[in-house]
């Protein structure tokens, strides 16, 4: 995959947890739930059928009633280091409704071994320019970006 800044948007940083400490918190629901989304949103649903074509479901709900229910499927899966999965298929590779959304998206994580840390990219591949600006506009960076700082410090135990 090579990165197109045109159509992709990506988060990517050094953190000071364990790579196999970030894997569980993707991979299990019960983990997932408490960060995957900046609060005051939150998780109240979580699916993870971690295999390929295995479906990855969320519900997140905002403070204000709002519900976006988020249906795809895994792709790739290799732990401790990369995760991939799309919103344009659920599971068992089955082509998808588009999501609460409005765009399709592919989303991948990789992890790798950094000093006493992880290096943490996530990366969104979109359709086009439009699905990509969207995305961005919808907040991309700060939105991963915090669920990311409360993936940390929910390892941390803060």
């Amino acid at each position: 995959m090579t990165f197109n800044p045109e159509l992709d948007l990506r988060l990517e940083r050094i953190v000071a947890v364990p790579a196999h400490k970030i894997w569980e918190a993707w991979t299990v629901p019960a983990k997932l739930m408490p960060w995957f989304c900046p609060k005051p949103w939150r998780v109240s649903a979580c699916e993870i059928d971690l295999r390929p074509g295995g479906k990855f479901y969320t519900l997140m709900e905002g403070p204000n009633g709002e519900s976006m229910p988020n249906t795809g499927c895994f792709l790739e899966i290799i732990p401790d280091r990369k995760l991939m999965w799309t919103s344009a298929l659920s599971d068992g590779f089955r082509p998808n409704a588009i999501d609460a959304a409005g765009f399709p998206f592919t989303g991948m994580i990789e992890l790798s071994p950094h000093g006493e840390g992880t290096k943490y990219v996530a990366t969104v591949l979109h359709h086009n320019e439009k699905d990509r600006g969207i995305h961005a506009q919808m907040g991309f960076e700060a939105g991963w970006g915090a669920a990311l700082n409360q993936l940390v410090a929910m390892i941390e135990g803060k």
